[in-house]
């Protein structure tokens, strides 16, 4: 039970669906209430596909490129520590390419599902380099199982906090949605620091 909530909160601290709400409602305005729904558990699917896909390939990625796990490990703490100051600077869309532009596209299509609510604003660099080093550091099947299971709570959770995105607007207000964000980005910082401050312990002790 340590290991899933270790990968849940780390997950669930890094895509930050709180911080999303704003966007989410945004990119919904106008929309029925089954739209809303359908919206929702179609962008929770993305996002689990998406880091499913993610935990077990990512490996293969890494062997292919001749990437080293504490070279990952570096270069996704940067990504989620980048991340968290964008959640303390209330610049989380700006950080993650959602501009404008991209909004504008996205309520033409009508298919804000996939892009950009999963990818980038939900599931990006971060997430993706946290769940290869998940696989790297925990890969019988107890564990794969464990993951597996945070992975989809992670993803229910999405669901649920998108699907009452326009609720809790209104009760907790834009300030207090910011107020959120800025305290998850706060721990996502912390996250990064501490995926770099790991890399650079196994690096001195390999040298030593």
């Amino acid at each position: 039970m340590d290991l899933f909530f270790y990968i849940f909160a780390a997950l669930f601290s890094v895509l930050n669906p709180i911080g999303a709400i704003p966007v989410f409602v945004g990119l919904t305005n106008g929309y029925t209430r089954e739209e809303l729904s359908k919206t929702s558990l179609w962008t929770a699917i993305n996002v689990f596909i998406i880091m499913i896909v993610a935990y077990f390939l990512g490996e293969y990625v890494l062997r292919f490129f001749g990437i080293s796990l504490e070279a990952l490990r570096i270069a996704g703490g940067m990504i989620i520590a980048n991340s968290g100051f964008g959640l303390l600077s209330g610049q989380v869309k700006k950080r993650k390419g959602i501009n404008k532009k991209v909004e504008s596209e996205a309520q033409q299509k009508h298919a804000i599902a996939l892009t950009p609510l999963a990818m980038p604003l939900l599931a990006g660099p971060g997430s993706i380099s946290l769940l290869i080093a998940f696989y790297q550091e925990h890969h019988n099947w107890i564990a794969i199982s464990i993951a597996v299971g945070s992975i989809l709570a992670v993803a229910l959770s999405i669901f649920l906090i998108l699907n009452s995105a326009h609720y809790l607007v209104k009760y907790l207000g834009e300030a207090g949605i910011v107020a959120i964000s800025r305290i998850v980005g706060f721990f996502v910082i912390a996250i990064g620091v501490q995926y770099i401050v790991n890399a650079l312990l196994t690096i001195i002790k390999g040298n030593f």
